[in-house]
Parts: C-alpha cells; structure tokens; sequence
C-alpha cells in the first residue's frame, strides 16, 4: 500500500523529534523519498509551525514546558502530541485521518498515525505504541468488524490513561465504554434520506444489498429496519447479503442475481447499496443481464467515496467522514486543555450524513435534501 503524506508527514516529525536536528538530505535517505520530496515537507510542516528550519536543517521546535494538560490555558493546543488509531489509512478512513490532521495541525499539535488493518486483537498493542510515542491523548476507531469484536476487544479503552475519544464507533449502552467521548456520523439518518428520497420518486420500497463485515455495514442494515418503520412501509423482501467481486467472485454473483430477480419479478424497482464500489460492479453485472439504472432499478450507493466516477454517476449517501475526524480532534484537544478542576460532561455527538443526487435514481441532480 502507498504511504499517504499524511503518514509521511508523521514519520518525518518523529524522525525530528527523536534527534533534535536532523539535516534534510539525511531525512530523504531515512525516509526513503526524493530530496525534493523531503523538502516539500519539511516546508510544509515549517509553515505550520511543526518544524524550525534554518539553512538546510529542521529542528524540533522549543516550547516552554507545560506539565501536560493541566498546565495548558483553554484552548490551547500548541505542542499537544495527539494519537490515532484507524483500522484503515485508504477508501473510507483516509477522510476521517484528513480531517483529523488538519484539525490537529490548525491547532498547532502534532498527530501520529497507526493503522490496525482490521485486526481488532492487535488495537491494544498498536494503542499502547501511541503512547510510548508521546501522544498524550487518543482518537481510536477499533478495527472492529462485528458486534462479537467489540465485546472482546473493546473494555481495554476504558483503561486508558490518557483522555480518549471513540472515533465511528459505538458502544454498548451501560458497557464500560459508553461513558467515552464519541464522534460519530448517524448511519440511520443516512439510510433514512435515501429511502425517503427513493419513495417522493415513486419508486416502490427499496431492497437493501449490504455487506455484513463492519460497524458502518451492520449500522447501515440495523437503519434499514428502524427507516422502514419510520416511514411505515414494509420491505419487499430479505436483505440482500453483498460481499467484494474481487474476494467472493461467487458470492457476488449470488448477490447480482437475486437483485436482478426481484427487479425482473416486479419485486423491486429500488435498492440501496452499500458500499460504493460493490454498487458500481452490481450496476455493471445488472447491465450484462439486461437490467438498466436509472430505468429498471432506481439505486443509491452508501459512502460516497467513488460513486461520482461510475459509468452511470451514482446518487449516494455521504457520511461527514472529514467532519467526524476534525470534531473528534477538537474535543480531544479541548479534553487536554481543560482546567484540572473543571468537570466538563462527556459528549456523544452525531454527525448528519447527506445525499448527493445523480443520475442512478433517474431524478435530477440538484441541492443536497439534507
């Protein structure tokens, strides 16, 4: 997998930090890059005052000390090292770390990066990595794939010894994580705007096609129930199971052909897919067999990160993903920069996803109905 900048950027700082001084021709060699690369950066993080530089060489930057948090006035986060743990740097992940790094960067703290790969029973060890790195508070999205992960892998974030927030996640009502602080974006919400849009089209209630792998699938699926009732409609039938063409050519197909058998039954005119990319392949698949989007099946993809490249631009729902990692940021930031004796209330703050109309629905592009 390509190294992003962002993690780049991280490396670069430790490197600094470790040494003092560091010339930036040697922090090419250890990093692997061009000199041209490495002075890219260098100037990038100097303007953001992460960096000194001074003739050729970088410098970590003198700060008076401040005795961790409770030395620090309201507010202010320069020289704060902040930690955050993502299952995934790419697709969905990539904007929560981009809004979390600019968040950080505007307030003047460094974030290091560490990614779980969705291997839940290594969240601790890599958290703990963290840590031993200086960051002095966490952003975690555990690399939770189903509710079974979350029991056995999630009571070691209430143990933390530095403040924490739970990043596109949630917790068990009454578990010990529940009194975390949380950022999150309302899935339900999401679901709720596409199928309220699909039904104003005329469309008849949408099918779900949805993978069963992550909190955002199986948040996706439980919104679908709670939509369905909320607009006091019944589902044309079961939910259908969606995995990766590339992983489970079989079992994609199974998913195409019982799409394509509700549409051609007179079943389903509608479905919401998620994710974006299994929606392309199943628009393409759907095509083969004879069945055309917008005009036969009417379909809006979940998470909005490639459904505008489609053949058939995709109308999608488009979780907040940059917003939940800045808000998340800024409430670790203000964690850190509390007065000691100010009792602040833990915060569960949901973020709205919106729908972005296109051509998959057969209704005209137009203002967000968000």
């Amino acid at each position: 997998m390509r190294e992003s900048s962002v993690e780049r950027h991280d490396r670069l700082l430790a490197l600094v930090r470790e040494r003092g001084t560091a010339r930036v021709s040697d922090l090419a060699v250890l990093l692997g890059v061009s000199p041209v690369t490495a002075r890219r950066d260098v100037e990038a993080l100097a303007a953001k005052g992460l960096l000194d530089r001074v003739h050729g060489q970088v410098s970590w930057p003198e700060r008076p000390a401040t005795g961790g948090g409770a030395g620090r006035s309201a507010g202010a986060g320069e020289g704060l090292v902040l930690g955050l743990l993502a299952p995934s740097a790419t697709y969905y992940f990539a904007e929560v770390i981009r809004g979390a790094h600019e968040a950080a960067a505007r307030a003047g703290a460094r974030l290091i990066l560490r990614i779980s790969d969705y291997r839940p029973e290594e969240d601790r060890a890599r958290t703990e990595g963290l840590l031993a790195a200086g960051a002095e508070g966490v952003l975690v999205a555990p690399g939770w794939r189903g509710p079974e992960d979350r029991f056995s892998y999630g009571d070691w974030l209430a143990e933390l010894p530095v403040p924490a927030v739970l990043l596109e996640r949630r917790a068990a009502p009454g578990s010990s994580l529940d009194g975390l602080d949380r950022v999150a974006s309302d899935h339900g919400h999401g679901v709720l705007l596409a199928l309220r849009h699909l039904l104003d089209l005329g469309r008849r209630t949408p099918l779900l096609v949805a993978r069963g792998d992550s909190p955002t699938a199986l948040a996706v699926r439980a919104g679908y129930a709670e939509a369905l009732r909320a607009l006091g409609v019944e589902a044309p039938g079961p939910v259908i199971e969606s995995v990766p063409a590339d992983q489970d050519p079989e079992g994609f197909e199974r998913a195409v052909r019982a799409l394509h058998e509700a549409v051609t039954s007179g079943l389903a005119g509608a479905a919401l897919v998620h994710n974006d990319v299994d929606a392309i392949e199943i628009v393409r698949r759907l095509a083969d067999l004879g069945v055309k989007v917008p005009e036969d099946l009417a379909l809006i993809a979940y998470d909005d990160e490639v459904a505008a490249l489609a053949d058939i631009p995709l109308t999608a729902v488009a979780p907040p993903k940059r917003q939940v990692g800045r808000h998340a940021t800024e409430l670790l930031v203000e964690r850190l920069t509390q007065a000691p004796d100010e009792e602040a209330a833990r915060c569960h703050l949901s973020l709205l996803p919106r729908l972005r109309v296109r051509s998959s629905c057969g209704a005209a592009a137009g203002p967000d109905p968000s």
